[in-house]
């Protein structure tokens, strides 16, 4: 426990195995309660802080949740929506087992679907093929 002027008493935390270099805190409102804040309930914290942030990962990174080209305020809600009900049926696959995570299943959604688009497309394209002339000087 240490006292920072002008601010008050504060509990420091440090891990040494996630980040050696620089220390947790944790401010309560009173100094009776920062004194029995301990280790165990500072690492349960953080583990719901964690949670939390990978929570918002995930929405924004897979869910697209910022990505909507629409401005009329329905519209919006409707994507904010889905993308929450998108981010939990992610979620119910992952608990049962379905997928690993769901960054996996983003980077393995299309490949299927591209490369068979690619096969399809590809044949039919031979007038896209280079065809190289010889120099000729004149």
């Amino acid at each position: 426990m240490v006292w920072l002027k002008n601010f008050g008493v504060v509990k420091l935390f440090s891990d040494a195995v996630k980040r050696p270099s620089s220390p947790l805190y944790k401010l309560l409102p009173s100094n009776e309660q920062t004194a029995s804040f301990d280790k165990k309930a500072f690492t349960e914290q953080h583990d719901r802080h964690w949670q939390i942030e990978q929570y918002h990962r995930a929405i924004k990174q897979v869910c697209n949740i910022e990505r909507f080209q629409v401005r009329s305020k329905g519209a919006i809600k409707n994507h904010l929506f889905a993308a929450i009900c998108g981010f939990v049926q992610l979620q119910k696959l992952s608990f049962a087992a379905v997928i690993n995570n769901c960054y996996s299943l983003q980077r393995n959604l299309f490949k299927d679907v591209i490369a068979s688009f690619i096969g399809t497309l590809m044949p039919n394209m031979t007038h896209l093929n280079p065809e190289f002339q010889r120099v000729v000087n004149a």
